[in-house]
């Protein structure tokens, strides 16, 4: 009984004490700060667009990574989104400087499929909850002819 006892005692120590070697990174590293505390001063949202994969692109599928950071990309949109913090956005692609765009804010890889072989270009544009144009990177690429 007495050892029972004590290694219940040992059980809840290690479930309570930290581990003595600390993470490489935190939780807020990786999905930035709680959406449940308003953040003072945001530092300014910062977007990066990779090129395409290589191996999709091989086939003439665009898949296209990107990660915005200091905004959350979610589907809200509208003036009372502006107020919300830490701050929401989402991102306007447009290809080949066509007149249209389209809006995504699932914040997963892009994926364009159908283009033509040949030389290609997106624009990836992070915007604010009222389409508002924050900041842009552009990817160029080569779709090789089909197979």
């Amino acid at each position: 009984m007495h050892l029972g006892h004590r290694s219940n005692r040992a059980t809840r120590a290690a479930m309570t004490t930290p581990a003595t070697s600390a993470p490489t990174h935190t939780a807020r590293d990786i999905i930035g700060p709680s959406p449940l505390i308003a953040i003072e001063d945001e530092p300014a949202p910062k977007l990066i667009v990779d090129p395409p994969l290589p191996e999709p692109l091989s086939r003439g599928l665009v898949f296209i990574q990107y990660r915005a950071e200091n905004i959350r990309i979610v589907p809200v949109f509208g003036e009372g989104a502006l107020r919300v913090s830490p701050r929401l956005g989402h991102v306007h692609v447009t290809i080949d400087d066509l007149p249209w765009h389209f809006v995504d804010a699932s914040g997963e890889t892009l994926i364009v499929v159908g283009l033509p072989a040949g030389e290609h270009k997106v624009l990836v544009e992070l915007a604010d909850p009222r389409h508002h144009v924050i900041t842009a990177e552009t990817v160029s690429f080569f779709v090789p002819e089909k197979r």
